[in-house]
């Protein structure tokens, strides 16, 4: 066939779009050679003896699975709709599109409008059976080895994991050491933060009372500063997700996770849309290797601990809460005859006096209520026993109070000792780069304002850890003995 009944003059006049994409953003950055390849594609089109040439590469760093949107290609769909494509140029099929709806699409409007698709091989006729079939073939082919190449990487990276020396990021206290694998992050300002956060949980028994004790100590917590590589930290107030995150990864408790979290696809506006990071119940991650590495808490504190948050997420399944109120017992009391919980209603002047009453049958069947009875008298009760419980206890307690406050001041002083510790080689190596080349006052100015900064995080460290030094004022030792009966006047 000649060259004049490929490309007639018709489809000549008409413009030439080369089409360039590249999959992700590490691809445009790196794989230069490609995108070269793809540009000369406009040296194909002149000597074509096309004169309208069209460049589009806004889907560079776009992904042609059809799962993102891209509007380079709904931009050359658009064009084909309006007969201005006179040819299309692609490096090959995948680079148009790696699903069969969309390259089965395009193959349809170029028949419509006689468009003619060009790669470096040659030029096919959308029109003509043969150049047809063979360009449904090179779709086809192109949406398999997608999915091949993903089924192998999957797979492999599963293998991986269940070895447990799959290299997936892992969170803060833990490095991918090059001999040794997973271990402790050196960094023992680090390492010590993450030890007091499991330390305070075990004494208050809440994530929120752990934030909120280390926030008012003025603790900070690393922040990573340079995305997911976790080699520059920066050094932050501690936020509430931080001491969650800790408590709740299992990672902290020596075992190797992976596929904690699933992916779902709904269709939006006719294209399919993945959505990831849903969390999955424990018993359903695809790989869970305890006693991998080093752990700061064992597996069974780990366990205790999910159990404890659970029962402390108000208003969820997973252990009785109070309901808030006056009342004592405020969700803590079950009818004896249908089993369902109590409800708290509160009667008379504010604040009122409780009452607990069988509701839920009443209110969901319309049945008569089970028993109905006043509040005071119940939780008098109550009191006066738990009062009794912890009676012979009342010294001992006192004196554990005691224990935990000194080693959590003691804790505080070795945070705030690392702090100073880390604070002094910043500004030590501020010093050593503003004397490196003092007479370069391009940058010296802004080195020496470093520098300054650094020595004033130096004095707030040590300000603080003069702070926490400073003993106490001597007070009288309390009379132990009376504190059960001040327990019951209060």
């Amino acid at each position: 066939m000649t060259s004049a009944e490929l490309l007639p003059a018709a489809v000549l006049n008409r413009k030439a779009v080369v089409y360039i994409r590249q999959s992700t953003q590490t691809q445009v950055q790196t794989n230069l050679e490609s995108q070269r390849r793809q540009y000369e594609l406009v040296d194909v089109a002149r000597q074509r003896d096309f004169r309208d040439i069209e460049v589009i590469d806004d889907d560079l760093g776009r992904s042609a699975s059809g799962m993102v949107a891209r509007p380079g290609f709904e931009r050359l769909v658009a064009w084909l709709c309006a007969g201005e494509v006179g040819a299309m140029l692609c490096f090959d099929a995948s680079r148009l599109a790696r699903n069969g709806r969309d390259w089965h699409h395009l193959l349809e409007l170029c028949g419509f409008v006689e468009a003619r698709v060009m790669n470096l091989d040659g030029v096919y006729d959308p029109c003509r059976p043969n150049d047809r079939l063979l360009l449904g073939m090179k779709g086809s082919i192109s949406k398999f080895e997608l999915g091949v190449l993903r089924a192998r990487m999957l797979d492999a990276a599963r293998a991986k994991a269940r070895r447990g020396e799959l290299r997936i990021s892992v969170p803060i206290g833990y490095i991918w050491h090059r001999e040794i694998g997973l271990g402790f992050d050196p960094d023992l300002r680090i390492q010590e933060v993450v030890r007091l956060i499991f330390a305070r949980f075990r004494q208050l028994g809440s994530a929120r009372q752990v934030f909120l004790s280390m926030l008012a100590e003025q603790v900070h917590f690393p922040r990573p500063s340079d995305g997911k590589k976790l080699i520059a930290l920066e050094w932050t107030l501690i936020r509430y997700r931080n001491v969650i995150s800790v408590l709740k990864n299992p990672f902290y408790a020596g075992a190797y996770a992976y596929g904690k979290g699933e992916k779902r696809t709904e269709i939006v506006d006719g294209r399919a849309r993945k959505s990831y990071g849903h969390r999955k119940p424990l018993e359903e991650w695809e790989v869970l290797l305890k006693d991998h590495h080093d752990c700061y808490v064992d597996w069974a504190e780990f366990e205790r601990n999910q159990k404890q948050l659970a029962v402390n997420a108000y208003s969820k399944v997973g252990g009785a809460k109070s309901g808030g109120g006056r009342a004592l017992l405020a969700g803590l009391l079950s009818c004896g005859r249908c089993g369902r919980h109590l409800m708290v209603s509160y009667s008379g002047r504010p604040p009122g006096q409780p009452v607990y009453r069988c509701e839920r049958a009443n209110q969901m069947l319309g049945v008569p209520r089970c028993f109905t009875f006043g509040g005071l008298r119940v939780d008098a009760a109550i009191a006066r026993e738990l009062l009794r419980a912890v009676e012979p206890m009342a010294i001992e307690a006192a004196v554990e109070a005691e224990r935990r406050y000194m080693e959590a001041r003691v804790e505080q002083q070795r945070i705030v000792e690392l702090e100073l510790q880390q604070a002094r080689y910043e500004a030590s190596l501020a010093e050593r780069r503003s004397a490196r080349d003092p007479d370069n006052r391009l940058i010296a100015a802004q080195l020496e304002k470093s520098w300054e900064a650094a020595l004033r995080r130096v004095e707030t460290c040590q300000a603080r850890l003069e702070a926490v030094r400073t003993p106490e004022p001597a007070v009288v030792p309390p009379d132990f003995t009376g504190l059960a009966d001040d327990l019951d006047v209060a």
